[in-house]
């Protein structure tokens, strides 16, 4: 199968959907309850972070190693995440919409996160871990990058347990569209 186009990845996610594939299909999907992670005061850094960051046991980069962190996304025992994904995320971010931020150590790439930027929204894709506290290190700096050009929206699609300590919620559907359509706005992408 091709990638899918870039147009197609980009209008669904102005329309709040977004693809995973199984068993060499893609599937588009639109929670009924979706996954948002606040960026205002509400985003919490557990304590333990917080000394893991005053240690700065990684450095951080975006946008240094996009290919290699979709890969790393996709190393686990179930993923969603084949070729035709990773070339299709590779191609928007060839296009300047998808982004990675990347913790490096001295042996190399050792975990991270990547998502779609749209407006004012950024779509959080995956993330993956090869040492202790890189992927939440990672999810740090994207919130810290969100803020200071003045994101709106940061959505998880999905809540999970690792998302919620940092406090993540879960909103419905049509209160999440609202939320996309504003930040999209802003920017003129959609009225």
């Amino acid at each position: 199968m091709e990638k899918i186009p870039a147009h197609v990845l980009l209008g669904a996610y102005t329309e709040g959907v977004f693809p995973m594939a199984e068993d060499g299909e893609i599937y588009w999907f639109s929670p009924v309850v979706r996954g948002i992670m606040p960026l205002d005061d509400r985003f919490h850094i557990p304590h333990g972070l917080k000394r893991s960051l005053r240690k700065k046991p990684f450095r951080v980069t975006m946008d240094t190693q996009f290919p290699e962190v979709v890969k790393g996304c996709s190393e686990r025992s179930e993923t969603w995440i084949d070729e035709v994904i990773l070339e299709s995320y590779n191609e928007l971010h060839d296009l300047g919409f998808a982004h990675s931020v990347e913790c490096l150590d001295d042996d190399g790439l050792q975990g991270g996160l990547y998502g779609v930027a749209l407006g004012k929204a950024f779509f959080g894709e995956s993330m993956f871990s090869r040492k202790t506290d890189a992927s939440k290190i990672a999810l740090v700096h994207l919130v810290e990058w969100l803020r200071e050009n003045d994101y709106t929206l940061l959505d998880t699609q999905w809540m999970t347990d690792h998302l919620r300590q940092f406090g993540g919620l879960e909103i419905p559907r049509e209160e999440y569209l609202n939320l996309l359509a504003d930040a999209l706005a802003d920017e003129g992408i959609a009225e």
